[in-house]
Formats: structure tokens, C-alpha cells, sequence
């Protein structure tokens, strides 16, 4: 079990991560006043609770609000950010469950739903007391290394509870996308680690720039910018995991170079690439 933690000074928030080596599965428990995260998305799924005080996130175009007894679903790739309504915070615990991991247990325990690469929760706020349970024994297992049949157990009971909450049908956001705004999504997919320009977009969906990027807001809920910052961001997280150093990933991504990285790792995560990378791989930097 490999580590991270994060403490900025002069503040009271502190964050700390672990990931198990043999599922890939991170726990992260923390505390934000204010400010805690700007909008970023996962490859993960992830599934937490809040601890003490209120949390207050938007996710999906709409805006949530957690307290404790309630869990919390985010599927991978929702838009997600965080912050505190209260002076006193609030603390959180969650689990990021990679995609593949979830594919094979779920396909061994026959839970049907989320064996679908495009699962979707119907809910991402949910008062139900045997989820919450379900979740907590299983954080506590991994997130205090309580040993692979603790782990294994309480895993399997929370996928069991979880797979009554998807929906009938993924979520779509809610906007049809249209051909040209799908023309340049996967561009940018393409091209991800290279330097876009706005112009250069709106050549490819054949329309003027300022209806591209108000189309592609609503189908997306974010601009094109932030859109491509999201995916750099998701696969710098896959490279460091693998090893790969921040200057490296920087660099194959498309960012500036090891600060640019930095700076926006920081924001989305609240914590380093340096110490993801340690807490992934165990090795130094």
C-alpha cells in the first residue's frame, strides 16, 4: 500500500491518499474549507461519503449538496468540482474503483449493469443507509490496510449494493451532439498532446467560432479549453500511475512543460504529479 499526503501551509485542509498495488484502488479521505477543487473528471468511478460538516459540489449541470448519511456516486467522466459552504469544512472519503477492475469483478460476481463501460448512477446523492455501510467497511478496509480477504469481501458487498442504483440508460448531459461538435471532440481526443487553436476548431465543424464554443459548452458542459485541459489531466494521471516522470508526462500530453503540468494537477487533484507518482508506483522522485 503506497501513500500520499498534502497539508498546505498556513491552512487547515489536508488530504491523504493510498492506493492498493493489486486492484489499482484508491482511497483518498481529506478536508477542504473553502475552495477544494476545481471542475475535473476522472477515469475512475467514484464512490464516497462526507464525514463531518456539509460538502457542495456540481456535478452533471446541477449543484449537490452532501451531508453525512448520504453517499456519493460519480461515474467516470463526470464533470465534478467541490467546496465548502461552511467555516468549518467539511471531511470526505472516497474510493476511485479504475473501470477495468470494476469489468472483471463485476463479470465474477454476475452484477449485472456495471459491467457496462458506459454505466451510469441515477443519482449521484443517495439516502440509502446500506450503500453508506457498504462503502464505509469497504473505505476502511483499504484505506487502513486491513488485509486482501477484508478487502475482498467488503469489495464485493459494495458492488452488489451499487449495481441497484444505475440508470435504465447512460446519462447523455441532456443536449444532443450534433455531427460537427462530434468532429471536433475527436480531434481533440487525437490531438491532444498538440498546441489548438480556436480557429483550427471551427475550420473542422465548419461553423464560426463563437457558435462552436457555445455549442460545444452545451453539449459538453465546459469549453473547448477546459475540455482538453480534462483529457491531458486524465492521461497524465494513467502515465504517472505507470511510472512515467512529471517532465516526461508533461511532455507527452501536451502541456507547456513540468510547471504547466503542475499547475493544473494541483487544481483538479490537490496534490503533485510528483506525489501521485509516489503514492502509484512507490518509487522516489
Amino acid at each position: 500500500m503506497t501513500s500520499a499526503a498534502f497539508s498546505p501551509a498556513g491552512s487547515d485542509n489536508w488530504l491523504e491518499a493510498r492506493r492498493d498495488p493489486e486492484t489499482g484502488i484508491e482511497s483518498l479521505r481529506a478536508h477542504f474549507s473553502g475552495h477544494a477543487y476545481d471542475p475535473h473528471d476522472h477515469d475512475d468511478m467514484l464512490i464516497g461519503y462526507t464525514e463531518q460538516g456539509v460538502q457542495r459540489f456540481r456535478c452533471r449541470r446541477s449543484l449537490h449538496t452532501s451531508v453525512p448519511g448520504r453517499a456519493i456516486l460519480i461515474e467516470p467522466g463526470a464533470l465534478h468540482d467541490g467546496h465548502a459552504p461552511e467555516a468549518s469544512g467539511f471531511t470526505y472519503a472516497m474510493l476511485y474503483l479504475p473501470q477495468a477492475w470494476v469489468e472483471r469483478a463485476t463479470r465474477r460476481l454476475n452484477v449485472p449493469g456495471l459491467q457496462r463501460v458506459d454505466a451510469a448512477f441515477a443519482h449521484t446523492l443517495v439516502d440509502d443507509s446500506g450503500l453508506v455501510d457498504a462503502i464505509q467497511q469497504a473505505f476502511v478496509a483499504i484505506y487502513g490496510n486491513e488485509g486482501r480477504l477484508a478487502r475482498d469481501q467488503t469489495l464485493d458487498r459494495l458492488l452488489t449494493r451499487l449495481a441497484g442504483h444505475l440508470c435504465d440508460m447512460p446519462m447523455t448531459g441532456g443536449v444532443a451532439m450534433s455531427a460537427m461538435i462530434a468532429r471536433v471532440r475527436d480531434f481533440l481526443h487525437d490531438h491532444m498532446d498538440g498546441n489548438v487553436g480556436l480557429d483550427e476548431l471551427a475550420s473542422i465543424a465548419g461553423i464560426d467560432r463563437f457558435r462552436l464554443t457555445r455549442l460545444f459548452q452545451q453539449a459538453f458542459g465546459t469549453s473547448p479549453h477546459a475540455y482538453l485541459v480534462r483529457l491531458r489531466l486524465r492521461a497524465a494521471r494513467r502515465l504517472l500511475a505507470n511510472g512515467r516522470t512529471p517532465a516526461e508526462v508533461a511532455a507527452e500530453v501536451g502541456f507547456a512543460d513540468q510547471s504547466h503540468l503542475g499547475r493544473w494537477f494541483r487544481r483538479a487533484y490537490r496534490m503533485t504529479p510528483a506525489a501521485y507518482r509516489r503514492m502509484c508506483t512507490n518509487v522516489p522522485d
